[in-house]
């Protein structure tokens, strides 16, 4: 059990020795140990629950921010899959670029989905059919596929019906979206329309007039110009959330699995992840 868990941290620190952290927030902080320690375990514990599951693409969400006010637990989902039984996992997912409202799709490995000081440490997988993973396994090792469906114009709370901006939960949407049709869909409004018609149904976000207008002067990733006029104005935003993607994978696969990650143990103050590995 060290032994596998000493390979899962050496991953993690060879991840972690890049100029820039996938996932991570754009606080110039140093990382707290407390918070690489939760990330490493998180990533661990996931680790050994893939290997038994053994899915060839799951999705993975996890719960950064505190999105209790709007009804929410998690905030960001994302695929997961490996290219053989021996290969480590990979996570592949849209993520914002720091301080921009711009994105690009990353690959990275388990310990560092978690490595954005998250809110809690808990996070959920979701297993499709076999046919559904083997789709999304073709259009995961197809890079033009996943670009035609990327928009670099990132926004927090993007409208899931346009073409204007896009943001996390709604690539991960598009592409599931390509993978259960039966038909090719191609660009990004086909896609939308294809979602549009098969009754997926995006999550409102109760915001004030005042909240809008601080988010869209003093964040440069939030932007309102992508949702229905009269909605705006009433304080009703809709868009992809990790809650409206399960319920829509709910409603295309009702044989879908969803296995919960509890958070790692922590109560003991000094203990050293290895040592928690020990007890695993």
């Amino acid at each position: 059990m060290f032994r596998l868990f000493a390979r899962f941290a050496l991953a993690l620190c060879t991840c972690l020795s890049a100029t820039a952290f996938a996932g991570q927030t754009c606080s110039e902080k140093p990382l707290s140990p407390e918070v690489i320690r939760s990330a490493l375990l998180t990533g661990y514990n996931l680790q050994q629950k893939l290997d038994k599951l053994a899915p060839r693409v799951a999705l993975l969400a996890r719960v950064g921010q505190d999105l209790r006010e709007y009804k929410l637990h998690y905030s960001h989902i994302a695929f997961v899959s490996r290219e053989a039984d021996d290969q480590p996992w990979q996570v592949s997912h849209l993520l914002n670029d720091c301080g921009a409202a711009t994105s690009a799709l990353w690959h990275e490995g388990l310990g560092n989905f978690f490595l954005d000081d998250m809110f809690a440490y808990d996070a959920l997988v979701l297993i499709p059919d076999a046919a559904t993973q083997n789709r999304l396994w073709n259009l995961l090792h197809d890079p033009a596929a996943l670009e035609r469906l990327h928009s670099s114009s990132y926004n927090v709370v993007a409208y899931p019906f346009s073409t204007l901006h896009q943001n996390s939960n709604q690539w991960v949407l598009e592409v599931m979206a390509q993978a259960f049709s039966p038909e090719p869909l191609g660009q990004r409004a086909s896609t939308q329309a294809w979602l549009r018609a098969n009754g997926y149904s995006p999550s409102t976000l109760q915001i004030n007039p005042l909240k809008r207008l601080g988010g869209r002067v003093f964040k440069a990733n939030v932007a309102f110009d992508d949702h229905p006029f009269d909605r705006r104005m009433g304080g009703q935003i809709d868009t992809v959330t990790v809650e409206s993607v399960m319920a829509f994978l709910q409603r295309l696969d009702p044989g879908e699995q969803e296995r919960h990650i509890p958070p790692p143990d922590l109560t003991r103050p000094g203990a050293k992840a290895s040592d928690k590995a020990k007890a695993l």
